[in-house]
């Protein structure tokens, strides 16, 4: 599995619906619960930054659904700052993206 995290800000007067595009990803996956993904999504204390990380398959599972293509079709026009992608290498983790904690 990969590891990825995006980070991006947008406009003030595009955060909310950016955030609601990001909702409506995760009650998809909710409904569907494709496998071969761990995903989580932060919105910084400045209300218009964002992180997503991602544990993911290749090819990644996101791609597929209606609700992400939504999400992605508008986000350069939505950003005052382009999303930058990072691949991630674990280290650690505690109770993290489904891990049971004993």
């Amino acid at each position: 599995m990969k590891t990825t995290m995006v980070r991006y800000k947008t406009a003030p007067e595009h955060a909310e619906e950016n955030a609601a595009l990001v909702r409506a990803v995760f009650e998809e996956l909710r409904s569907r619960a494709p496998h071969g993904i761990h995903y989580a999504s932060f919105r910084m204390p400045d209300g218009v930054s964002f992180v997503h990380v991602a544990e993911h398959d290749d090819p990644n599972p996101l791609a597929s659904l209606p609700s992400f293509q939504a999400f992605q079709k508008g986000i350069k026009s939505r950003c005052v700052e382009l999303p930058v992608v990072t691949e991630l290498s674990p280290v650690g983790s505690y109770a993290w993206l489904g891990e049971v904690q004993r």
